[in-house]
């Protein structure tokens, strides 16, 4: 039997090492694997593209809007109805997100409550349209728009109003 060195037989040690050649091979992987998700975590920032808040609201919001107001008018017929009419609360709903990225120079806590609280109605929509509630759709539709309609008064004087 070969001795090596502290005498441990060479069998052992060749095996130790191999061990540990592995488990920093595996450590080095794993630590680059965490340094890139980081590496892209931080450069995927939200940048809202550069336009102005007319455009962002009507390239927004206005054509899930539009579909949408007829399609909840009565309950969707097919399963083809149901999904459209959740889709469009769901863009709806997700671009009430994007309005907390583009937040005004005045009274931004009513901003925020204001997007939030279409956001979380746009949500109750979707869940509804996902059960085929049309009941519970239409008083999340409704009171997606009322929330829609305070911030449109608030901020926009009262332009823009939106009708059930």
């Amino acid at each position: 039997m070969l001795i090596c060195l502290l005498g441990v037989p060479m069998k052992r040690t060749v095996s130790a090492v191999l061990i540990l050649i592995v488990c920093g091979v595996c450590f080095n992987l794993l630590t680059r694997a965490g340094t890139a998700q980081t590496a892209e975590s931080e450069s995927g920032k939200i940048k809202p593209v550069d336009v102005s808040m007319h455009d962002f609201m009507e390239g927004m919001f206005q054509a899930p809007y539009r579909r949408l107001k007829p399609a909840i008018a009565a309950a969707p017929a097919d399963n083809a109805g149901w999904k459209m009419l959740r889709s469009d609360a769901l863009i709806l709903a997700e671009g009430c997100n994007l309005l907390l990225t583009r937040l005004p120079e005045k009274n931004v806590e009513d901003w925020i409550k204001h997007s939030e609280a279409s956001r979380d109605a746009g949500e109750s929509l979707v869940k509804a349209a996902k059960k085929k509630d049309f009941a519970a759709a239409r008083a999340a539709y409704e009171k997606m728009l009322t929330n829609c309609n305070a911030c449109h008064k608030q901020f926009e004087e009262g332009k823009h109003i939106l009708e059930p």
